[in-house]
């Protein structure tokens, strides 16, 4: 499946859905991201991790409520993916743009931790080209 395809965003869902640790980290941990990614052969795609009243969900669309928004480019999205640059160096050289609360996301790093082995789950059944 391609990279930020629906079929993409759904697969990572499913398996966020599926995940009680993750779903347990939903009760001590609220936040609501929309991720906004530009230039994607799909053109603009727009997903969502919500967390808070005890789950846990990724999904199309906004986050709602949305207390984090990021933005990038295409490429970026795919070097941070496929590591080829850091999220760090991404945001510091200005890929990622960010608005909202942004020591939100300090604060909720244990939701991120968890979602890192479904990302790494899906992979090598993902295809990054364009």
């Amino acid at each position: 499946m391609r990279y930020l395809s629906l079929e993409w965003i759904e697969e990572i869902g499913r398996l966020v859905a599926a995940d009680l640790s993750l779903q347990a980290l939903g009760a001590d941990h609220a936040i609501g991201i929309t991720q906004v990614i530009t230039d994607s052969p799909d053109g603009t795609v727009t997903y969502h991790l919500q967390s808070g009243n005890g789950r846990v969900a990724f999904a199309p669309g906004p986050a709602e409520p949305e207390d984090v928004r990021l933005e990038q480019e295409w490429f970026s999205a795919v070097d941070v993916a496929t590591g080829e640059m850091t999220a760090e160096d991404a945001f510091i050289t200005g890929c990622i743009r960010l608005s909202g609360n942004a020591p939100l996301l300090l604060e909720c790093q244990a939701v991120f931790a968890g979602l890192d082995p479904i990302f790494t789950a899906v992979a090598d059944r993902t295809d990054y080209g364009n």
